[in-house]
């Protein structure tokens, strides 16, 4: 039986995000899980405080960083991924369903430059696979629903769900984005919820639901089987798919939507330069009354 993993938690107000730094105790060998870059859309500033403060607590512990692991491709916030990997030479994995998420974003932010195999990413994690950070053996779960490509990584009594699952007065994650399907949603939710109840379950978000006053990103399965507000034990897939598909229908997009994705897909990378070595995020733009002004605008998308 594989030792539970040691877990240092550092949440990202501005997103909203949890990373984990996930090490084992006997070698020392550690894993950085949904790691943030810092990215200001107003000015288009990148800046990588937030890693930084991962990798200096894991200097501190002397610890090696072998892995870089995503959940998914986040819709809210930028992958840090690459500086990890630069700074440490650690591995940089995702399920295997990401080229399901490049094959869908691919056109619309007519990324050519993407090949939409994954293989701008190192490794790529079949649902079932085991690997190990040290003396930690690591299975890998297929949960998709959020979006295709979504995987939780079990390591010994911990679960990483990623946007799988949200505190229990929270509930869970929305799943209009392209590829995402709320009955899918469902039977990945209840496939975490059959481990043992005292398992326990790390989320990589947390927004405070209404009454409460700290932010909490860690709770177990027998705690999310009779509270989760969405999908507690009793709950039908039916009544699930209809309560989340009338939810995410009043669900704006997040602020950082568009720059997200198209790194995201890209392992972190940023679109090619352009001629004048400048890289530009691109927003494609949809008109809201599409049977006017079409012929007049053309085809447009904002860079």
């Amino acid at each position: 039986m594989t030792p539970d993993p040691q877990i240092r938690p550092f949440f990202d107000e501005a997103t909203k995000t949890v990373t984990y730094l996930v090490w084992d105790a006997a070698t020392l060998d550690a894993a950085i899980i949904d790691p943030v870059l810092d990215y200001d859309h107003a000015s288009g500033e990148v800046d990588t405080r937030s890693v930084e403060q991962v990798l200096a607590v894991a200097g501190a512990l002397g610890l090696k960083v072998v892995w870089a692991l995503e959940t998914h491709a986040h819709a809210d916030h930028l992958s840090g991924a690459p500086y990890v990997k630069a700074k440490t030479g650690a591995t940089v994995g995702i399920g295997e369903h990401i080229r399901d998420v490049q094959k869908i974003f691919r056109p619309i932010f007519n990324a050519t430059d993407l090949k939409a195999d994954g293989s701008d990413f190192d490794h790529l994690f079949a649902d079932g696979e085991r690997f190990h950070i040290g003396g930690l053996e690591v299975d890998v779960l297929h949960t998709p629903g959020h979006t295709p490509a979504d995987i939780s990584y079990r390591i010994g009594d911990a679960v990483f769900v990623g946007d799988t699952l949200f505190m229990p007065d929270y509930g869970t994650a929305r799943t209009d984005f392209p590829g995402g399907d709320a009955g899918q949603l469902y039977r990945s939710i209840r496939k975490v919820l059959s481990l043992p109840p005292e398992t326990r379950l790390f989320m990589c978000h947390d927004y405070k639901a209404p009454g409460r006053d700290a932010y909490a990103w860690e709770t177990t399965v027998g705690e999310q089987r009779e509270k989760n507000v969405h999908i507690h034990d009793g709950v039908s897939e039916d009544d699930y798919v209809a309560m989340r598909q009338t939810r995410d229908a009043t669900l704006s997009a997040p602020a950082l939507l568009m720059p997200s994705i198209q790194v995201n897909i890209r392992a972190g990378r940023f679109p090619p330069a352009e001629a004048n070595g400048v890289r530009y995020m691109m927003v494609p733009v949809k008109l809201k009354d599409a049977t006017t002004g079409t012929e007049a605008l053309g085809p447009v998308a904002a860079r």
